[in-house]
């Protein structure tokens, strides 16, 4: 796009002082006669942009003015380049644009920012898998959300898998933990999908205004209180020795809170889960090395699972 250019031509302006017709065409990959015409273009809208003929001449901004367009800086470069890093190898259009950048920052902050891009590689597959590509469907949904045009959907339910179509405008999207959710707004409000339920998606053309006020990191901090809280709506009390603690931490994540020590050495936990089966079905491989409190239900729940185990295996 053209203002990509200009923008762009500035920022090289900006970094190097002078930039010549032939040296801009060949960083943005146009046609000499194209990259003098935005120059043209610039000192047209009123940039201080002149031209400077003979040997060693070329474009500058007019007294060495500078424009606001990066404001960066080392830290946020650093910043930004750690952030942009990982996701370089696997996605062409970020190392596009990273190279880009990197043209338009000044002098003494390249070095730092080559070093923070190459500093992380980020390898989503797991040991034994294949590499990860972001699903199409996620693609056409970031499309959707950027150009602001509603999608017909067709979701499928997460307890009776029946189909059904709503037309939704989707506000974001985010990657939990390698699962994608589109948070969007519906008739009755905002409403989060996850993106591996939907069936098909049919960008519209009919636009639609995000709410002013609407902000994808706060409203996603939302949901995630509000699934936490529906994934702990039941909690055992259980003792466990203290060297034990980590493992369970790990299986229960933030819904493991310590709360003392007993006369033995125990530590005394409190876990929390969706249903009293599912703590006890977490609980039932550690045998006597846990001992739960209290509630009864899940002491229940352990002695039935405890006897069915009996029963298929006794000798």
């Amino acid at each position: 796009m053209r203002a990509d250019r200009l923008v762009a031509a500035l920022l090289l302006m900006q970094a190097r002082g002078r930039v010549t017709a032939a040296e801009l065409a060949e960083e943005l990959e146009v046609s000499v006669a194209t990259a003098r015409r935005d120059l043209e273009a610039l000192s047209a809208a009123g940039i201080p942009v002149y031209p400077q003929a003979g040997r060693g001449g070329g474009w500058s901004l007019l007294g060495g003015a500078r424009t606001d367009l990066t404001g960066l800086t080392a830290h946020e470069a650093q910043a930004l380049f750690l952030l942009a890093g990982p996701a370089a190898p696997a996605t062409p259009e970020v190392r596009s644009a990273l190279r880009k950048l990197m043209r338009a920052l000044p002098q003494t902050f390249r070095e730092e920012a080559e070093a923070a891009a190459g500093a992380v590689v980020v390898d989503p597959a797991r040991w034994g898998e294949p590499g990860k590509e972001r699903p199409e469907l996620v693609r056409v949904l970031q499309g959707a959300t950027v150009r602001r045009r509603r999608v017909r959907l067709v979701y499928e339910g997460r307890r009776d898998r029946e189909r059904t179509e709503r037309v939704v405008d989707p506000w974001g999207l985010v990657d939990k933990d390698d699962v994608w959710y589109l948070l969007a707004g519906t008739e009755r409000g905002q409403r989060t999908f996850r993106v591996d339920r939907i069936a098909e998606a049919v960008v519209t053309e009919e636009g639609f205004e995000r709410p002013g006020d609407f902000e994808l990191a706060r409203a996603w901090e939302g949901v995630v209180a509000e699934m936490e809280r529906r994934r702990s709506t039941v909690s055992a009390t259980v003792l466990i020795a203290d060297r034990l603690l980590p493992i369970l931490r790990d299986h229960f994540g933030r819904h493991c809170r310590t709360l003392g020590t007993e006369a033995d050495g125990r530590v005394r936990v409190r876990v929390a889960a969706p249903m009293a089966l599912t703590i006890a079905e977490q609980l039932a491989g550690w045998g006597a090395r846990v001992e739960v409190v209290e509630p009864e239900q899940v002491r229940a729940e352990l002695a039935r699972i405890g006897a069915e185990l009996v029963e298929r295996y006794r000798p």
